[in-house]
């Protein structure tokens, strides 16, 4: 039985499916924590755990299954395209595939928002960033920097930057807000929050946390939120126009917006929606075909796509490995 396996690993999560035969997913997608990112600090060892950890209990008790393809969206890759390759190599070592092929998470989830065309996607989690591939090739990624020097309009940041209104109320340095009151259900004591940030080893993906909160505060008419969520979908305008402007052309692009931070609903998306429709070149809103396993699938399979420079992939020239027993548990520091 020929199958492949496409993984997401992002900031917060990993998630696996196993698909068989190109026919269509099978019903188990595996979710384990995400690790810090290809660029961070042990970034290659601490992404191979996760994707191990997500994608090893897929193969269990399938002796038989012959694995012709992995293909992994890593944050952080497109910053570190050595430590992308550096894992493709490492993956191909743990996993019984024929080929691994390693790419940004934001890669795969333009291939899967467009189902491997042209246009501009941008994807909101714990990072953002917008990816545009034009007509004849051109690629453009904006922003994707990471939590401390770019993501903007992310969870990341708009958690961070509620945390500081609420932080700034608490000090008398700023307006009274809700967020306070958010931030000490959430994370205790303001007092201690610079530590609570730093508990986990991820202060980006426990800031991302907060959103949700802030979004609810914004809803809510808490001004402090509301601007801050008003100064994300600014942030997250101009990606797109960027990228717009970067990859060429003037006929209406194809637009679509993806990721986990979309589940905020409206008190994002409602701001988003008013700053595209100032964009001077036409934007046609498209609702994803996919996500970004749909994305990893396609270019498991498909080494024709638009976003082939841009993926590093190993093929197998040994036999492969015995398929290795999974984890029990992930381990603490992914």
């Amino acid at each position: 039985m020929t199958a492949a396996v496409a993984v997401d690993l992002g900031k917060t999560g990993c998630r696996a499916v196993l698909w068989n035969d190109g026919t269509g997913p099978a019903p188990d997608v595996h979710e384990v924590p995400g690790a810090p990112g290809l660029a961070a600090d042990h970034g290659v060892e601490l992404a191979r755990t996760a994707v191990r950890a997500a994608v090893l209990p897929l193969l269990e008790g399938q002796p038989q299954l012959r694995l012709a393809a992995v293909c992994v969206g890593a944050a952080g890759a497109a910053a570190a395209p050595e430590a992308a390759r550096e894992l493709a190599g490492l993956l191909l070592e743990d996993l019984p595939a024929d080929e691994v092929a390693v790419t940004s998470d934001a890669v795969t989830a333009h291939a899967g928002a467009l189902g491997g065309r042209t246009g501009v996607v941008l994807a909101i989690g714990t990072g953002s960033v917008a990816i545009g591939i034009g007509e004849d090739g051109s690629y453009a990624r904006v922003d994707g920097w990471g939590p401390w020097l770019g993501d903007e309009g992310s969870g990341a940041w708009i958690g961070a930057a509620g945390l500081r209104a609420a932080l700034r109320a608490h000090d008398g340095r700023g307006p009274d807000t809700a967020l306070l009151a958010a931030a000490e259900a959430r994370f205790g004591d303001p007092d201690r929050l610079p530590s609570a940030l730093g508990r986990d080893g991820n202060p980006a993906r426990t800031a991302a946390t907060f959103a949700p909160d802030v979004a609810r505060a914004a809803a809510a008419g808490d001004a402090a939120a509301s601007a801050v969520v008003q100064d994300a979908a600014t942030a997250l305008g101009e990606a797109v126009f960027a990228a717009a402007h970067r990859v060429g052309g003037d006929d209406a692009l194809p637009v679509t917006i993806t990721g986990g931070l979309t589940g905020l609903g409206e008190p994002l998306l409602g701001p988003l929606r008013s700053a595209l429709a100032g964009s001077s070149r036409p934007l046609e809103m498209r609702p994803p075909l996919g996500d970004p396993l749909d994305g990893a699938r396609l270019l498991a399979l498909d080494a024709s796509a638009p976003h082939e420079p841009h993926i590093a992939r190993v093929r197998r020239t040994m036999p492969h490995p015995p398929v290795p027993s999974p984890p029990v548990t992930p381990p603490a520091d992914v």
